[in-house]
């Protein structure tokens, strides 16, 4: 092909005056403008862009290239194409499904037809082992042997595997030697990752452990400085940070290595054998908005009315809370002192009014649904050493992480982490928690233990506690059958988090789980996890702050050359992250822990370490809910000890450039990755720094989405077909066949099923935007009102789904999106920090913003044949 066959093309010419034209217009200047058409003049030369392969990627141009715009030329726009359409490359799918974007990007294949051969023949290795018929002929060998001889053998490989293992840990290698075997195991984890089934997960634990328990091995036989005590002080606590960290990874692997996944067991035919049950409901400051629909969901409960006992603890002793429970027809309980807080209210309910077989405690924010006894009380009839069943705490309000960052529903929160995994793997365990709410306990075992636990301000963990060393069981059932209200605001959400570190940290001092009777040792393990998981306060802080021993003051934390530091810890963190995506990436996507614990690091470091010495000192604090936050703004006061850290590491920064500048040759290595370790510590902390710009929360009742059948009857008698997109309890967001079905103002009524009954609302339209209506409910009178939460919150399926709907994940992807969020916590810091600040890092995030658009971005998946999206 002639390179210069657009001069004989007359259309292109005209195309590139018409371009010209229009990117002129949009403000492009002339060297911009000249650039723009180098780079047109030199893909059409140079490239088939005639090609069928080349026009599907014009077609979808804007989606492939999203932050290139045709109209706006920039003079790197050609290094912006490069950069993009090399990650394209990497990044879309390889196979031959329906779903795959290598056809649609067919015009760079030729270039990358390695990797996918090389992924093919990786993904066809699990399906050619099977076929082999191996593993089937294995298992069934394994099976004739006695049961005597197969336990041997497991033994017997354990120890061969053991000490295999400790050969490989202590074993001293040539950094050659190293990189070889790191190189081989992650190979090997690579490979194993692709298989399916739980033992291929025991490998990837296997080569995380190995790897990880050789870089700490080397870490205390290689890598400390005796001969300076300087270097030595700062080495020792990265080296104890460290240890503590790998601790919790082991304890982690081991608590999460078999999750149970029980479920529910059904209940006796005969309702008369049912026991009976009493709900409770404590509240201390609580507006009643906020404690009307937990308490309305309740009364609805599918269980014998006569055996269904409701009480409302009103611990702060309130005429307006005593007045409704009179009109809806509950127990009201009151009492003179309020001593221990909420564990105290419980308890002086238990002794005075409460006399069921079984009590089931709600926070006056979570609202249970219909068939939550149903789905509890019947493991309880099955192990009559079960003391307690916990079900897992759903919010279906975003916490401050998921609305500040826009997150919510897009990113696993805080907390799915414990409810969707950890609890699960405990019960496997027999160690399953009591976490306050949401739970059914045994009265006769309570009653054993005397009542809640009131010596900590955690007095639900502590109760479970005691109730495993009586010997009881626990039961954990990983379906959402109750949902609340998160913290409102990230200082409230802060203050709930140190509450729970200070009170595990006191059970830690006061009954510690490592030693006493009643626990067995797997019991032991899983509460010294949890509670040692609260004291990483201060070494998150050394890891933020460990680089800048070597930049600020020259110390040698790692007293090693710097291609050997390079070689033992990016293995280290490289499995790590391959083992834990794997393990928790249903439930938590990597790199996003790291964001939530430095936001928490300086608040719990300083009252975990002061329970650590004198556990008796703090007291119970009560999370607030259901606040408002008026206007968006920079939490300035959560955010200073962030600040103080982001300055140190700037500092770091520059120290690092003038060493580079006068310091010795023989260090720029070390100085390298020192700073790329300052980098990623600033990254983290931009994700703190946007964390803590509170966004706009101006709705009191918060909406849940759902897609339900409905109708709309209009005043006229003519009924109107849709479908419930949202709801809150003021509220309803329908989906009209037809647009402009509906006028604003309108007085109707909105009809819901639940079941084989049809309920009618009363509620006015207010405000309709084509095939979408918003609707508020009017007027409604008690009746009504609780029928609507049963229509709607209470539904037995509400929430099954919920934690099924967030996307895989993808350990590359999310490492750019925390780079991506800390980069907007500069922006965030420019946009609202004081002004000395502004001016601080207007320049430095102007820079950024600047090589922030030479980053590749990541296209939104098609959507699957046959469904429409919503916007």
């Amino acid at each position: 092909m002639n390179p210069l066959r657009w001069l004989l093309v007359p259309p292109v010419w005209q195309a590139l005056q018409h371009r010209a034209q229009v990117a002129r217009q949009h403000g492009a200047g002339r060297l911009t403008l000249a650039f723009h058409l180098v780079w047109c003049v030199l893909a059409w030369s140079l490239l088939r862009l005639e090609m069928p392969g080349w026009q599907q990627v014009l077609q979808q141009r804007q989606r492939y290239y999203p932050h290139i715009s045709p109209l706006r030329p920039r003079p790197l726009d050609f290094l912006r194409y490069a950069v993009q359409s090399l990650w394209l490359m990497v990044t879309l799918p390889l196979d031959n499904s329906a779903r795959s974007e290598r056809k649609r990007f067919n015009a760079f294949g030729p270039l990358f037809r390695w990797r996918q051969r090389l992924n093919q023949w990786l993904g066809n290795v699990p399906a050619r082992l099977i076929a082999s018929g191996l593993p089937a002929r294995a298992e069934r060998q394994l099976q004739r042997l006695p049961v005597r001889l197969r336990q041997g053998l497991f033994i017997l490989t354990a120890l061969v595997a053991g000490l295999l293992a400790l050969l490989c840990i202590s074993q001293p290698f040539s950094i050659a030697t190293q990189f070889i075997f790191v190189l081989l195991l992650w190979g090997l984890a690579m490979l194993v990752r692709r298989v399916p089934g739980r033992l291929a997960t025991m490998m990837l634990i296997v080569l995380s452990l190995t790897i990880s328990c050789r870089y700490l091995w080397w870490r205390y036989t290689e890598t400390l400085n005796w001969d300076d005590p300087f270097s030595l002080v700062f080495g020792l606590l990265l080296i104890g940070a460290e240890t503590y960290a790998w601790t919790v990874l082991v304890l982690g692997y081991f608590q999460t290595l078999w999750p149970l996944n029980r479920q529910p067991v059904s209940m006796p035919p005969e309702i008369t054998s049912w026991p009976s049950v009493d709900i409770l409901v404590p509240t201390y400051n609580e507006p009643l908005s906020v404690v009307k629909p937990t308490l309305y969901a309740a009364m609805g409960i599918d269980w014998p009315q006569d055996k269904l006992n409701i009480y409302l603890l009103d611990d702060g002793t309130r005429e307006e809370f005593r007045a409704f429970a009179a009109s809806v027809g509950i127990n009201y309980v009151v009492r003179p002192t309020h001593e221990h807080a909420k564990a105290g209210n419980i308890n002086h309910a238990l002794k005075t009014t409460c006399r069921s077989d079984y009590v089931a405690i709600f926070d006056c924010d979570h609202v249970p649904t219909r068939s939550f006894l149903q789905l509890t009380l019947g493991w309880f009839l099955k192990d009559h050493q079960l003391a307690m069943l916990q079900t897992p705490h759903h919010f279906f309000s975003p916490d401050p992480f998921e609305r500040n960052l826009g997150r919510f529903r897009q990113t696993p929160n805080e907390g799915s982490l414990f409810y969707g995994l950890v609890q699960d793997g405990n019960d496997t365990w027999d160690a399953a928690f009591f976490c306050g709410s949401c739970a059914v306990l045994r009265r006769s075992a309570l009653d054993e233990i005397g009542g809640i636990a009131v010596e900590t301000v955690t007095e639900d963990a502590h109760t479970s506690l005691r109730l495993h060393r009586r010997g009881y069981t626990s039961a954990y059932i990983r379906i959402p059958q109750a949902a609340g209200l998160a913290t409102e605001s990230l200082s409230a959400h802060i203050g709930q988090r140190i509450r729970w570190a200070r009170g595990m940290v006191q059970i830690f001092r006061l009954d510690n789980p490592l030693f006493g009777k009643g626990l067995k040792l797997v019991q032991r393990l899983c509460y010294a996890n949890a509670m040692l998981h609260f004291l990483a306060g201060i070494p998150r802080l050394i890891f933020l702050l460990a680089p800048l021993a070597f930049l600020l003051f020259h110390a040698y934390i790692i007293y090693a050359p710097a291609l050997a530091i390079a070689i033992y810890v990016l293995p280290h963190m490289v499995h790590t992250s391959l083992t834990n995506s794997r393990i928790q990436g249903r439930w938590r996507h990597s790199f996003w822990s790291e964001v939530y614990e430095t936001v928490l690091a300086w608040y719990i470091a300083r009252p975990t370490t002061v329970a650590l010495f004198n556990p008796h000192k703090g007291k119970f604090n009560v999370t607030a809910k259901g606040g408002l936050v008026e206007q968006r703004h920079l939490d300035w006061v959560i955010t200073k000890p962030y600040m103080m850290l982001v300055v140190l590491n700037i500092a770091g920064i520059g120290m690092a450039f003038w060493r580079m500048a006068y310091g010795p040759a023989n260090e720029i290595l070390t100085i390298w990755v020192s700073l790329v370790w300052v980098i990623y510590n600033m990254i983290i902390l931009g994700g703190a720094v946007a964390v803590s710009v509170e966004a706009r929360q101006i709705r009191e009742a918060h909406r849940v989405e759902i897609a339900m059948p409905a109708a709309i009857a209009r005043a006229d008698g003519h009924m109107v077909p849709c479908t419930l997109r949202d709801y809150s309890d003021g509220g309803v967001g329908v989906e009209l066949r037809e647009p402009d079905a509906l006028r604003e103002n309108e007085a109707v009524s909105l009809l819901l099923r639940r079941g084989q009954q049809e309920f009618s609302f009363p509620c006015q339209v207010q405000r309709v935007f084509g095939r979408r209506a918003g609707i508020r409910l009017h007027a409604l009178t008690t009746p009504q009102h609780i029928e609507f939460i049963q229509c709607t919150f209470a539904r037995a399926d509400t929430w099954a789904l919920w934690q099924d709907g967030f996307p895989e994940d993808k350990p590359v992807q999310s490492l750019a999106d925390i780079m991506v969020l800390g980069f907007k916590g500069y922006l965030r810091l420019a946009e609202y920090g004081p002004q000395p600040l502004r001016r601080l890092f207007r320049g430095l995030t102007v820079l950024l913003s600047w090589l922030a658009t030479l980053l590749p971005q990541s296209i939104k998946p098609l959507p699957a044949p046959g469904t429409t999206s919503f916007n």
